[in-house]
């Protein structure tokens, strides 16, 4: 019987992750979830591999290895370019021919495969696995080549010829010189494996593990149409999805936590007639505006994801395609995470731009870093030796052909490609900042300008003009002191709350809902309602592109503020996280799309028709219903429980009542399903009368901005009195001494989330003295005030 080690092809059956040397690491792995993952439910397409001692025999019988090592000595001596090289060995294979033992091998299995499929001449991927290929630390995007939708046994042998020749692509010679591996040491395995129909459905990729931030507990999926070389590539922006993964456990739950539609404006499919097996196509405006995949299979993909990673025991890099015939998906690759998964998570590092400047570009944000430097406009491979070291790298999109320049570039803008793209994916592992998919960075930026590329602000990495100052800091979360007071954070964009997850935060005290339908929704929840009394036609219009790919306009809202909640939720699940209901302003909510139709002109906002006072109103109970049921699926639906609601400027007991009641009409009742419902303490009324709210609610948190307002009779938004704003004033300290003591002795908890311990350490260490349950921070200020707290606790004589 033939050893594994002279086989010169294998079914990917009968391999597994450790043969690694005989197949490489992309057929490992196929292998490796043929054997072990079907049990799981992970279907894989079927396929075959030819092995490296099918490559050295290839080698040896053609006597290419003396001429190759000729060819090598030649570029290290200075003697060649790396061009030159490249070519002069690829040649030498494209001019081999194969032995009739490895040949025969090859056709016979082809065979099989057809046979097996009931077709005559099945169309297969071919693609390269090196054997040093998708190690931890050897892994690098796209060295080698892959040829879709192959047919026929001489075109399979061709496809496998060239295979072989692909590793000595001009980048494949440069990755290695840099990593220091021989050349010939390292072999080339071929997997033929059977198409998956997705030309006709759709395809993509997915990490089970953040790409951006590190954060562990969520799978990112990108889908497109089509094949999926246009995700892997950047070609396209596509579809973003990003699920929960401790609460798929639950069938009953659907924690996807993020669902963004991309442009998806090409795809890529099989070529009909003429040489070429692939070509690009325009997709159709329904395809543009349609999300790829539905809720259930974005839960499917997200479950593989969860079984190859708990089968590996590593956060995985995965590619997946689903057949337009049969509706099936397919799990078509996984490799180990190269960059995320090695990152330290005790060692926190914040960029922090120090000036303001007009943004030029925008698109997503890859990285969390800071850079500038002069802009290098380079649209074509062709010039790529234009390339200024220590410049911002500005291209339509990048191939492998690219990295020698993207490793000497301070950043890297493109304007193709998504969080999954090639310039992405090798942006990371450089460790470069880069704004990927910005649509017209080539345009917008002149060549020779100086810019700065932040990446530090959220998902959406922007582009400022000018050179513009920054700072970073870096902080070992190892030597933070411990607190005794719940030393939580405020967040209000769903985009920037993975950044903060390696904070050891005891919850979200304060996520304002006003930020995600500002930023995301962006439409008057009433003119969702009632679109028809919108008067403005070009707002009507706009609000009938956003709600489009909808049922209908209020699902819509539910659906954007849902899932904005449940991102913000999601870093610190299972710890509290309390979402405050709407607290905009009448001229605040005028400024949302459809506004002005619903809203009318105040004297003083500030003091006018907000908070609760609105959610039992005509004007606008059919909006707070929306707010309801966003918030109830959040909690039940998509699983998190963790939610706290909580009602902002509540005046008077009898509004407390006129809110609970309105709150459990929509399916939000206090006490049911754990729900609890918190109180904003920011008006003088709230702390006279703090025992009978406290019968009303199950926690209050003080809102100082607004207390302060109140208190001192001072506008926090006038210039001329902002020298008499103090959130330390003695009334004001008053107050929150006295609502702190009721609280307690009504056994409720109290916290604070306002501005003031953010701002002033003196502040957190007075409500440290009153005993506070809770003191929430903005995120950048946490790592500097979180000592403060515990030095204040030490010397009041509080253990942690």
């Amino acid at each position: 019987m033939t050893s594994l080690t002279d086989a010169l092809v294998l079914w990917f059956d009968d391999t597994g992750i450790g043969d690694v040397a005989s197949v490489g690491g992309k057929n490992a792995s196929l292998g490796e979830l043929s054997r072990s993952l079907r049990s799981a439910g992970v279907r894989v397409p079927e396929g075959f591999a030819t092995t490296a001692a099918a490559y050295r025999s290839f080698l040896e019988a053609n006597g290419l290895e003396p001429l190759i090592r000729s060819h090598i000595q030649d570029y290290r001596g200075g003697r060649a370019t790396l061009r030159q090289t490249g070519a002069a060995i690829r040649e030498l294979f494209l001019a081999a021919v194969f032995p009739d033992s490895i040949g025969a091998a090859i056709q016979e299995h082809y065979r099989l495969l057809s046979s097996r499929a009931g077709q005559d001449d099945v169309s297969v991927a071919v693609r390269s696995s090196a054997t040093a290929e998708d190690l931890p630390d050897a892994s690098f995007a796209g060295q080698q080549e892959t040829f879709l939708n192959v047919a026929g046994e001489r075109a399979v042998l061709e496809a496998c010829r060239r295979c072989y020749a692909s590793l000595f692509t001009d980048r494949a010679i440069s990755y290695r010189e840099m990593k220091g591996y021989d050349h010939l040491e390292v072999a080339l395995s071929v997997g033929v494996q059977r198409m998956v129909r997705s030309d006709l459905g759709a395809s993509g990729v997915m990490f089970s593990i953040d790409t951006e931030s590190g954060f562990p507990q969520a799978v990112v999926i990108s889908a497109a149409w089509g094949l999926g070389e246009t995700v892997v590539q950047g070609t396209i922006n596509p579809d973003k999805y990003q699920v929960f993964k401790p609460l798929l456990a639950d069938s009953r739950l659907v924690p996807i936590i993020e669902r963004q539609l991309g442009a998806k404006e090409r795809k890529m499919v099989y070529s009909v007639g003429g040489n070429a097996r692939t070509q690009m196509v325009d997709t159709t405006e329904r395809e543009r505006g349609a999300l790829v995949l539905d809720d259930a299979e974005v839960v499917q993909l997200a479950r593989w994801a969860v079984a190859v990673e708990d089968h590996y025991g590593r956060p995985m890099d995965m590619e997946w395609a689903k057949d337009g015939i049969t509706g099936e998906l397919f799990m078509v690759q996984a490799r180990p995470e190269t960059v995320m998964a090695q990152r330290s998570t005790t060692t926190f590092r914040t960029y922090h731009l120090r000036q303001p400047g007009r943004v030029l570009t925008v698109g997503a944000a890859i990285g969390d870093a800071i850079a500038n430097g002069q802009a290098c406009v380079i649209r074509d491979a062709k010039d790529i030796e234009r390339f200024v070291d220590g410049s911002v790298l500005v291209t339509r999109m990048t191939d492998p052909d690219w990295v020698p320049v993207m490793k000497r570039a301070a950043g890297i803008v493109t304007d193709h490609g998504g969080p999954t793209s090639h310039a992405a994916i090798v942006s990371r592992e450089l460790g470069v900042p880069a704004v990927v998919g910005t649509r017209n960075a080539t345009e917008t930026l002149p060549d020779g300008a100086p810019i700065t590329l932040s990446c530090a602000e959220g998902e959406e990495g922007r582009v400022y003009e000018g050179l513009l100052e920054f700072s970073v800091e870096e902080v070992d979360m190892a030597a933070l002191p411990a607190a005794r007071t719940d030393v939580m954070v405020n967040i209000g964009s769903p985009a920037a709350a993975f950044k903060w997850w390696r904070l050891p935060a005891a919850g979200v005290g304060l996520a304002r809902m006003e930020f995600i339908i500002n930023n995301l929704i962006r439409i008057h929840p009433m003119a969702l309602v009632h679109p028809e009394k919108v008067a403005d036609l070009e707002e009507a219009e706009l609000i009938r592109k956003l709600t489009s790919g909808y049922p209908d306009p209020q699902e819509y809202f539910i659906d954007v503020l849902a899932t904005g909640i449940a991102k913000i939720a999601a870093p610190f699940h299972p710890k509290p996280v309390i979402v405050r209901l709407s607290d905009f302003k009448s001229n605040e909510y005028s400024h949302l799309v459809g506004g002005a139709s619903f809203e009318q002109s105040e004297e003083n906002p500030m003091l006018g028709f907000r908070g609760a006072s609105r959610y039992y109103s005509g004007h606008y109970r059919e909006g707070f219903a929306l707010e309801c049921k966003a918030l109830k699926r959040v909690r039940e639906d998509v699983g998190f429980s963790n939610v706290i609601v909580m009602v902002p400027f509540c005046r008077t007991v009898q509004e407390a009542d006129l809110v609970l009641e309105a709150m459990a009409e929509h399916g939000l009742v206090r006490g049911d399903a754990g729900l609890q419902v918190y109180m904003m303490c920011e008006i003088p009324s709230n702390v006279v009368l703090a025992e009978q709210f406290a019968q009303r609610f199950d926690g209050f948190s003080i809102g100082s901005n607004d207390l302060t307002q109140l208190v001192l009779g001072v506008d926090r938004d006038s210039e001329q009195l902002a020298g008499l704003f103090d959130e330390r004033d003695p009334a004001v300290s008053a107050m929150i001494a006295e609502v702190i003591r009721k609280a307690h002795t009504a056994g409720i908890k109290i916290g604070i989330c306002g501005q003031g311990p953010s701002n002033h350490p003196d502040l957190a260490e007075f409500l440290v003295s009153q005993g506070i349950d809770s003191i929430s921070l903005n995120p950048d200020t946490y790592l500097k005030t979180l000592p403060v707290i515990a030095a204040a606790e030490q010397r009041l004589g509080k253990q942690a």
